[in-house]
């Protein structure tokens, strides 16, 4: 996919810390469709199809109820292959008693709902990305009500049949308690650049013009305190560099910030300005 290529940032996958493992592995199997990839006595990784995982559960020991006035997930959000995949989804989560809330963006057709910890989940496709509006440097969204009449006009025969391969992470979306801050850790640090705007409350980056990457939110108060340790919900989530010359570049440049860099199994870790932790990879 043009916006998720390898020579491109990108967020690749999202761990989450879990009340109940055994609770969430039946939503996101059973109900949602992912494939088990690994499992240990305490993790287990999620993908769609042969695609490597794109969400990992986490279940810790210490594991308290989420703040739900802390900084954190907003919503991770699955970037599905065809339209008609969404339209199948829609019908299978209805059925199965899902709440779902809708959304035309312009730029894309989305759907959101929460797992059973109160996660936001967002699912959603891509309109073309020559129909995308731009002005200058930024791209033209909206929230406007999703016409389910003409989605369900892609409804297959089949009916949902679980993730289907080529699914990706599309995007996250975070609440911080410093939009500034952000900005800065992720575009000046990071290499994002800013593609969209919402008043004061809201940002939202991307690498290679795409409608966004991550979405960045004030929505919980400036000053929104971080979440505690052990509490459900982000652990952390992973963003690809093209080459490790830009991630030793992106980390030089957050180090200069202030922002602690940590290494551990080859793997680096750093978190941003609203203790959302972040792992950078290549």
């Amino acid at each position: 996919m043009l916006f998720h290529e390898k020579e491109n940032i990108h967020v690749t996958q999202v761990t989450l810390r879990v009340m109940d493992l055994k609770r969430s592995l039946e939503f996101y199997t059973n109900i949602f469709g992912f494939q088990i990839w690994e499992r240990s006595s305490n993790t287990v990784s999620l993908s769609a199809g042969e695609e490597k995982p794109l969400l990992v559960l986490v279940e810790d020991k210490e594991v308290r109820p989420p703040n739900r006035k802390a900084t954190g997930l907003y919503h991770f959000a699955l970037l599905l292959p065809e339209k008609a995949d969404l339209a199948d989804l829609v019908k299978h989560l209805i059925r199965n008693n899902i709440q779902v809330a809708s959304a035309d963006h312009l730029v894309s057709e989305a759907i959101y709902f929460s797992d059973p910890d109160g996660n936001g989940v967002e699912v959603y496709i891509d309109r073309p990305s020559s129909l995308w509006e731009w002005s200058g440097s930024e791209v033209k969204m909206a929230v406007d009500p999703l016409d389910f009449e003409e989605l369900f006009r892609f409804e297959t025969n089949a009916g949902w049949m679980g993730m289907p391969d080529r699914t990706i992470m599309g995007h996250i979306h975070l609440h911080v308690s410093d939009l500034e801050k952000a900005k800065q850790f992720y575009c000046e640090g990071l290499g994002f650049d800013v593609v969209s705007r919402l008043g004061d409350e809201a940002l939202f980056i991307s690498s290679a013009k795409y409608h966004h990457h991550i979405g960045l939110n004030t929505w919980k108060g400036a000053g929104a305190p971080p979440p505690e340790d052990h509490a459900a919900g982000l652990k952390w989530f992973d963003i690809h560099f093209p080459q490790d010359h830009s991630r030793k570049e992106a980390i030089h440049r957050i180090r200069k910030m202030g922002a602690s860099v940590d290494e551990k199994e080859g793997v680096i870790y750093t978190m941003d300005p609203s203790n959302n932790w972040v792992r950078l990879h290549v």
